[in-house]
């Protein structure tokens, strides 16, 4: 029992920063590290306690546990490469279209380059090895965190009572078409607005997207006609149609609400793998409002979750670029 005191301790103490960071802002990315750290220590809490009643069927599951890792990292790879030829075949060869292959790709690479490796007994690649596998651990421990909190931001329910419904564009199809993936935000934008109807309420819906070199129209135009055949009266549609990006799609839209109310309350909608990074950036543009999400097609998921998870690497690139410098260095010292 008294082994378990000191994980359950830990575990307690991110559970409470878990709880006091989200509610004081769910839009933090920082809220899914505390809720690894909770989840990871409770497991090790638990498995603590089973030590003291029976140590055997503790070092068997703790066993099982380590020998599970090769099959899934396998298992992922297959996946990864697989799902990267469907979107190829499906979406065609862009470079957001093959991160899923590429990333198989690379776990397949930096199998055979470890094992190599360990066959060549000289310092400069034992020091490249290390590095390399150190920033690996790294990394794919800030995309656990990502993903964890990605599915549990996806999954709260919405406060009710939003003024507004803006809608995020994704770009036209031959110069004016709504594509199935903008079409889905545009669904789900719809039945948002239906629901806060038989409440009583008639929330604005705000299609935010300009106007691409390769487009006919701006995309909020597009997105607003949609509407409009779905049944939605032009006149609670506004057009926010200069953005380029998410950031500007929700700043130029915060700047539409509070023209027409000041301390406006608003839902954003965009894809399932886009709500996390579009949380992150709806509270840098100060938006007062959460993001809900629109199904996604299973094949598409993962290339642009990957996506997704670039972006806020890159979002956060001195900070990350300090750490792989400090691993880099800490195989280099070790080696002198």
């Amino acid at each position: 029992m008294k082994a378990a005191a000191v994980p359950f301790a830990i575990a307690a103490l991110c559970c409470a920063a878990f709880l006091v960071s989200f509610l004081r802002d769910r839009r933090r990315l920082r809220n899914g590290f505390y809720l690894f750290f909770a989840l990871l220590f409770l497991g090790v809490t638990l498995l603590a306690l089973l030590a003291s009643v029976s140590p055997e069927a503790a070092g068997a599951i703790a066993v099982g546990v380590i020998l599970l890792i090769v099959p899934t990292v396998l298992a992922l790879t297959v996946f990864l490469i697989c799902n990267g030829i469907t979107m190829i075949r499906r979406e065609g060869r862009s470079p957001a279209n093959v991160l899923s292959l590429l990333t198989g790709l690379g776990i397949c690479a930096l199998i055979v380059f470890n094992a190599t490796v360990t066959q060549i007994a000289w310092l400069p690649l034992d020091v490249l090895r290390g590095s390399l596998n150190g920033i690996i651990v790294y990394v794919s421990f800030l995309f656990v965190c990502f993903l964890l909190y990605s599915v549990v931001y996806g999954r709260i329910r919405m406060v009710k009572g939003a003024d507004f419904v803006v809608v995020l564009g994704s770009g036209l199809t031959d110069g004016h078409k709504v594509p199935p993936l903008l079409a889905g935000r545009l669904k789900r934008a719809k039945r948002v607005v239906d629901a806060e109807a038989r409440r009583g309420r008639e929330p604005l819906i705000v299609t935010s997207g300009g106007q691409g070199p390769d487009e006919d129209l701006p995309e909020a135009e597009a997105m607003a006609e949609y509407l409009v055949t779905a049944g939605i009266p032009r006149e609670r549609i506004l057009v926010e149609d200069r953005s380029r990006t998410t950031l500007e799609n929700l700043t130029f839209s915060a700047d539409i609400m509070r023209e027409h109310r000041a301390d406006y309350r608003c839902t954003v909608v965009t894809n399932n793998f886009h709500v996390l990074r579009a949380a992150l950036i709806t509270r840098r543009a100060k938006v007062n409002g959460q993001v809900i999400g629109s199904p996604t097609a299973w094949y598409f998921w993962p290339s642009a979750t990957l996506r997704e998870f670039v972006a806020i690497l890159v979002d956060h690139k001195i900070k990350n670029l300090v750490i792989c410098g400090l691993i880099v260095a800490s195989q280099v010292t070790r080696a002198l």
